[in-house]
């Protein structure tokens, strides 16, 4: 036996089972034969501190890209004689479109409650009006597509707008319709 084979041939799958990639319908079933495998539990609780490290680890070193996931199951594939598994299907979701006011509607994209700061995308519709309000940290907004007045000043797509924390928007609106990256604090003061 190889250094790198196992005695149980499902162990490749308590290892996958410990970075918790496993989808939901496979999680019970590996788990049942981790329950019952000395091989296997023993491969999880050396695997437990390693896992347990990448959490202080940035989200983009974790997920190599797809080109390099490809190359090592070609590899993996043409060592081991089984067949060809490609990398994981993506497991993000998007979030969904919330109505917050009468023709406009925000898309979630991260919060940091620790500093009061959101980033969403925000659409409107056309003839569609924001309150105004006045700003409790730096609002930065990037025009994706359609017009949008702050004030009297117009943006159009690719437009990029900043705005210091304690400066005031009276009159935000869009004739046409617009959507926007919107990145600003939840503390900011509607009138």
């Amino acid at each position: 036996m190889k250094p790198w084979e196992s005695p149980c041939e499902r162990a490749e799958l308590a290892c996958v089972h410990a970075l918790q990639a496993l989808p939901a319908s496979e999680r019970a079933p590996i788990q049942a034969h981790i329950d019952g495998c000395l091989h296997c539990r023993h491969e999880l609780e050396s695997l437990r501190p390693v896992v347990d490290r990448f959490v202080l680890w940035p989200i983009d070193v974790l997920r190599p890209p797809t080109s390099l996931q490809a190359r090592l199951a070609q590899r993996i594939a043409g060592t081991s004689g089984k067949p060809l598994a490609g990398p994981p299907a993506p497991r993000w979701s998007e979030p969904d479109w919330e109505q917050v006011a009468p023709g406009i509607e925000c898309k979630l994209l991260a919060t940091d409650g620790a500093r009061y700061r959101v980033s969403m995308l925000v659409r409107l519709a056309p003839g569609a009006h924001y309150p105004a309000h006045t700003h409790a940290g730096t609002e930065e907004l990037h025009l994706l597509d359609g017009e949008l007045w702050i004030n009297e000043r117009k943006l159009r797509p690719g437009d990029y707008s900043c705005c210091a924390p304690g400066t005031a928007d009276q009159r935000v609106w869009s004739e046409t319709g617009c959507t926007c990256v919107l990145l600003t604090s939840t503390r900011d003061i509607l009138q």
